[in-house]
């Protein structure tokens, strides 16, 4: 028992105890000698061998015979050892001979690892083909009743697809074509209601701001189990628009035939939000989501009651004739390695208003991308090696601003409209036919009182060009580049078929041994003289002094030294 003021217990027990417990020890082993007789077994320990006696005859050649005896079981054993490690170093051997040869290793686990890697690179390399995001696309719209296009509110016009829309309405009416205006966080709210009036008179549209803070189940069953739990009533943690959109969804399966489920497609240009939207309906991270473009890959279902599933698509694969301001937008390009992200800041910085990108991030007038870059790469400490900007890594983080849900930007509506070629009257009709558009328009009111808009001030305005074409057909896809990573030989290969395609029409002959002295005498020289330290000097640079010029080239030698 453990007394007050003292830090651990007592160890003293009574007398009666103690006793007790050494009467129990003694019966205890009292039993186990018993046991032992019974067995033949002597419990006591065995007498040490006092050796050969002085007295013995021939002592001499017994103890000669006996270290004898020693000395050749202590070589039988190191020959065991040798023979075991010759037999290590030959298996190794065969491996390496195998592995040169080509062969598979000869090692099982060799094998698996070797056999899971390839399918696991197999599989993502499928994956990351434009041929599959196109049939998974055409998968989704084949099997979904209700066809839903996430538009970005910043551009919803360039993120509608005039093809996917198209081949949608082709169904006659067995297919329900939605649009839904994600990131309304992000415009200001008299252009948020131009856009939804503009949308309404084409297709039902519905307003929606994902929950970004979302968590997985296992997170939120952890959560609930602590006592002191803070709930998160953050603007970033709540969603607008869900309950108007779910109703409208369920009202639609429940019209439907008995014991059947209403498959919703949720389809739209990469970067939208369609993940999100889907995450914020089930409120639960069922799907990855990120700021990195492309990260669905495969249609994924989703079930959100017993009579409604959604099912998540790849994103739209852009076809190569669209404008470059428009790819760039978007960062098609960027992904697929076509396009350096200089070149797409370019063309953004040429359709946005220069006032509102220096207010925006607080950069000072710039003449062109190169300054701006600069400028931008200073402000946030993109720095290399002696201080010179990163003007790579700034022209990253600056497209993902414009493509991820952090900056604020928007697109001006059209006045006048047009329906498209494959829209009628009649297909608009049918399209708002067993849907309740006084609930939607409801709803769509409620969202605009409760969320929170930037003002027009703080947002980048910028002109749109219209749709961005898609591609749904694979026979339309161009050939694909399969893209490895280069290892040392495969360089030297190349440069030795550049060697031979360049030496066709040769300019000037020149022997091979006079090219070795001249480099020979050249590495001597550089030898010898002393290496010179260079200094890197701070300088000021003002670049609200530098006047508006329209020339791109940009001189680091006037503007740096």
């Amino acid at each position: 028992m453990k007394r007050p003021k003292l830090k651990k217990a007592s160890k003293r027990v009574s007398c009666a105890k103690r006793f007790k417990i050494q009467k129990k020890v003694r019966e205890h082993n009292r039993k186990l000698r018993k046991e032992a007789k019974k067995k033949g077994i002597s419990g006591r320990k065995p007498k040490k061998d006092v050796g050969v006696p002085n007295s013995a005859p021939f002592k001499e050649e017994v103890l000669r015979e006996a270290e004898q005896r020693k000395q050749e079981l202590v070589a039988l054993k190191e020959q065991n050892v040798i023979a075991k490690q010759q037999q290590r170093a030959g298996k190794r051997k065969k491996e390496k001979e195998t592995a040169s040869a080509g062969d598979e290793p000869a090692s099982k686990k060799a094998k698996k690892v070797m056999k899971a890697k390839e399918a696991k690179a197999e599989m993502v390399k499928k994956k990351s083909t434009k041929t599959f995001k196109c049939c998974e696309l055409n998968k989704v719209i084949e099997e979904s009743d209700v066809i839903v296009e996430v538009l970005d509110a910043r551009d919803p016009l360039g993120c509608r697809c005039p093809q996917l829309e198209e081949t949608v309405l082709k169904h006659e009416g067995k297919k329900k074509l939605l649009f839904i205006l994600n990131k309304i966080d992000l415009v200001p709210k008299d252009n948020l209601e131009k856009w939804l009036r503009y949308l309404e008179a084409e297709c039902p549209t519905f307003l929606f701001k994902a929950a970004m803070q979302l968590k997985d189940r296992t997170v939120q069953e952890k959560n609930k189990k602590v006592v002191n739990a803070v709930l998160d009533h953050s603007r970033a943690a709540s969603s607008f628009g869900r309950d108007s959109f779910l109703q409208t969804l369920t009202n639609l399966a429940n019209k439907k035939e008995a014991k059947t489920t209403l498959k919703v497609g949720v389809v739209g240009f990469p970067n939208v939000g369609k993940s999100s939207v889907i995450n914020s309906l089930k409120e639960v991270r069922v799907c990855h989501a990120g700021v990195q473009r492309g990260l669905t890959r495969c249609k994924q279902e989703v079930h959100i009651t017993k009579r409604l599933k959604l099912i998540d698509s790849p994103g739209t694969v852009a076809a190569p004739s669209n404008p470059g301001d428009a790819m760039a937008l978007r960062s098609l390009r960027v992904e697929e390695k076509e396009e350096s992200a200089l070149e797409a800041v370019r063309t953004l910085l040429e359709r946005c208003d220069q006032q509102q990108i220096m207010l925006q991030y607080n950069v000072p007038n710039y003449r062109n991308y190169l300054e701006f870059l600069t400028a931008f790469a200073k402000k946030r400490s993109f720095l290399q090696k002696g201080g010179v900007p990163n003007t790579e890594l700034a022209a990253v983080m600056f497209l993902s601003d414009w493509t991820g849900a952090k900056l604020s930007y928007h697109s001006r509506a059209p006045e006048r409209q047009d329906l498209p070629s494959y829209l009628t009257d009649a297909i608009v009709t049918e399209l708002r036919s067993d849907l309740k558009m006084d609930v939607v328009r409801k709803g769509n009111e409620n969202v605009l009182k409760s969320a929170r808009f930037p003002n027009l001030a703080s947002s980048i305005s910028f002109n749109s060009r219209g749709p961005t074409a898609g591609v749904l057909n694979v026979s339309e896809l161009p050939k694909e580049t399969v893209t490895t990573t280069a290892t040392e030989e495969d360089d030297d290969e190349e440069e030795e078929t550049d060697m031979t395609i360049n030496t066709e029409k040769p300019e000037v002959e020149t022997p091979v041994s006079t090219i070795v002295t001249h480099i020979q005498e050249t590495t001597k020289k550089k030898k010898a003289k002393p290496a010179k330290k260079v200094k890197f000097v701070p300088v000021n640079i003002d670049l609200t002094s530098a006047q508006h010029n329209d020339d791109d080239a940009y001189d680091f030698n006037t503007d740096f030294v």
